[in-house]
């Protein structure tokens, strides 16, 4: 078979199944309707279930087994030493006033050029 009677023959059965929803549409709309509903409930339920399964049966990845690995890690650590991290905290706030006394201005890197415009010659 070419690939023209072939793509004939599809044509042929797209535009049977057309006329057959078309006509189902017009002479018998609710069963239509259900029957529609209950083929996308069927195959929701079928993806669901098909779903759940290959989840399951996948192994994690290595990358994730060494993401958790670390999370697992990080939290241990910061979770061992609370206090500390808590006195290091305070002792870097300071009341406001010192740290105001201690900040200084730093040196403008601009200057300004006296220019000949503000000068006026005087008479006389």
């Amino acid at each position: 078979m070419g690939k023209s009677k072939l793509s004939i023959l599809v044509y042929a059965l797209i535009g049977l199944a057309a006329v057959g929803i078309v006509s189902q549409l017009l002479t018998n709309t609710a069963s239509f309707f259900t029957n529609i509903f209950i083929m996308l409930g069927v195959g929701a339920a079928l993806f669901a279930v098909f779903y759940f399964f290959m989840q399951k049966r996948r192994a994690p990845s290595n990358d994730m087994k060494k993401y958790k690995k670390a999370v697992k890690q990080s939290k241990a650590k910061y979770k061992s030493h609370p206090a500390k991290m808590q006195t290091k905290a305070a002792v870097k706030q300071q009341p406001v006033s010192v740290r105001k006394k201690a900040s200084r201005r730093a040196a403008s890197h601009l200057r300004v050029i006296d220019g000949s415009k503000s000068k006026k010659k005087r008479p006389g």
